[in-house]
């Protein structure tokens, strides 16, 4: 007993930092002060609890657009789960990607740093290899998969957090080097991956094969290659003659299975951090049967998407595109649920969002679902493009006992904050420095600053830069092309973006362009090069 209550008061005096007159050397004296000291004990205790780092999760959406789920306003889509994460937790009105495209909004999430300085600035399929685009000629030569690698000790999100001791995971599509490369999952700061190592093969959600690890795991699909479209002569409005978009192994659910693997293999462990960057609602249209019955009942008939746009044809594009958001929206509720039956709910921060805003092609219809929300959605100002449509992202954190149930911030944040904010999370101190700003004060309902500015530059769509100040954003296009005037906006009286006020405006727009000059640098992919600012 005396033992034991001198082990006990060691920790107590440890944990406080008592000064030298409380570190009693006789017996009586420690006698004494037991009773008091042990009364204390609790609050020590609780003290140790608080420091016992969170399991994350981060669910990273794919071509979702700000105004896809409920609690941001959709009307037409049914997204309960991710609806009633958003009241457990904080919705944020004023969060964005890093980039309006798949890979580089990625480079920005896992790097801290935004496309200015990021080793990967756009889509880059690494043609110099061969027949990149032929889905035949990647099944029988793995070679020609996956996108220009990141560099070897690139210091990602994933090794940051395994050296603070969690176990990191990556589940989804991963388009941030091609298998044999140093940039495949494992070599980049994850201890588990499954599922596309490469984009352009997720342009099917029934492939022949997904990675776990650095090996392929061949499924039961045939090799239907994307934009395959029907058969000549085939009646559009007949459904059996889509059968050949339906097979028998569907990605997103194989890659749910190995979440849930995942997570209860870590229940006793932890911590852990899992990435799920789900392929979902990224075309082509291809959804589990009973959500599209649902949506073709709820919507009725529509005319077929013939393929004429890219990827597959779709009897029901419409009801597809929101069958497969509420697919998505069904395993984010069954996720939590798991957690909560495993008791590491309490101990999670779930942070849900996009990669970039809706998409113009596939089949997809995004005006008439009004994916943009608040902002414009078609070609032109959403996915590929740094209008608001295009980077504006819903962005969703829950952490019971942490976060302020049913919050809203309207905190400015970009995807480079996720590593310093992560950091904080975990407690482990930055190695590096990186573009970005935690807001983790922000996710326990303290006041912050709104940052001094957001960057973005993007060298496809004929190059763009666009940088927000305040309620400002300045625009550049064409910079491919010598580069347009620029546009200003005032995102408060106008986010749509509609109305140019550079010509009023001559001082802020000197400042985006003091801002452009400190952010920019050259990137060594020529094809990521501005002819205006590289002089290439």
């Amino acid at each position: 007993m005396y033992k034991t209550s001198q082990n006990k008061i060691a920790i107590f005096l440890w944990k406080f930092k008592l000064p030298q007159p409380y570190k009693l050397r006789m017996k009586n004296r420690l006698l004494l002060l037991l009773p008091f000291i042990v009364s204390l004990l609790p609050a020590c205790q609780s003290q140790e609890e608080e420091t016992v780092p969170p399991n994350i999760i981060y669910i990273l959406a794919d071509d979702l657009g700000y105004g896809d789920l409920g609690c941001y306003g959709q009307e037409k889509i049914e997204t309960p789960n991710i609806d009633a994460l958003a009241a457990s937790g904080m919705m944020f009105t004023q969060h964005y990607s890093g980039a309006p495209v798949c890979a580089p909004a990625r480079s920005v999430l896992l790097t801290g740093q935004h496309s200015g300085h990021s080793q990967v600035r756009g889509n880059d399929e690494w043609g110099s290899r061969g027949d990149v685009w032929n889905y035949h000629a990647m099944l029988a030569d793995s070679t020609l998969e996956g996108q220009r690698p990141i560099a070897t000790g690139t210091y990602t999100l994933g090794r940051m957090l395994q050296e603070a001791g969690y176990t990191t995971a990556v589940v989804g599509k991963w388009g941030l080097g091609a298998p044999h490369t140093e940039g495949i999952p494992t070599n980049q700061g994850f201890d588990y991956f499954f599922g596309y190592n490469c984009q352009r093969q997720a342009h099917t959600l029934y492939p022949v094969h997904l990675y776990e690890n650095e090996h392929r795991v061949y499924l039961n699909n045939d090799t239907i290659a994307p934009n395959k479209k029907l058969a000549e002569g085939a009646d559009p409005y007949n459904l059996e003659n889509y059968g050949d978009y339906f097979l028998t192994d569907y990605a997103p659910e194989l890659m749910f299975d190995k979440i849930t693997n995942f997570v209860d293999e870590q229940s006793s462990k932890e911590p852990f951090f899992l990435y799920w960057a789900t392929p979902i609602p990224h075309v082509p249209l291809q959804a589990p049967t009973k959500w599209i019955d649902h949506y073709v009942d709820k919507f009725g008939d529509e005319e077929p998407y013939l393929g004429e746009n890219s990827y597959y044809p779709s009897r029901y594009p419409r009801a597809t595109y929101a069958a497969m958001v509420s697919y998505m929206d069904e395993q984010v509720g069954e996720l939590v649920e798991q957690l909560k039956s495993k008791g590491l709910y309490e101990n999670t921060l779930i942070i849900f969002t996009s990669d970039n805003g809706p998409t113009f092609n596939g089949g997809t219809d995004s005006p008439w679902f009004n994916s943009g929300g608040a902002f414009r959605e078609e070609k032109g100002f959403g996915k590929g493009f740094l209008y608001e449509g295009g980077i504006r992202v819903p962005m969703i954190a829950s952490w019971p006992g942490k976060i302020k149930e049913g919050s809203v911030s309207d905190h400015a944040s970009v995807f480079y904050d996720v590593m310093p904010t992560l950091a904080e999370v975990a407690g482990k101190p930055l190695e590096i420095a990186t573009d970005g700003t935690s807001f983790f004060p922000t996710l326990l309902g303290h006041e912050q600053s709104q940052p001094e500015f957001l960057y973005w530059e993007f060298p496809s769509y004929g190059g763009q830069i666009a940088v927000r100040m305040g309620d400002w954003k300045a625009l550049k296009l064409d910079l491919q092309k010598g580069g347009s005037s620029w546009l200003l906006f005032d995102l408060k009286s106008d986010p749509l973006e509609m109305h140019d006020v550079a010509k009023e405006n001559p001082k802020i727009i000197k400042k985006a362009e003091e801002i452009v000059a400190r952010e920019h640098t050259t990137s060594p992919n020529e094809r990521w090069r501005f002819e205006e600012l590289d002089g290439v």
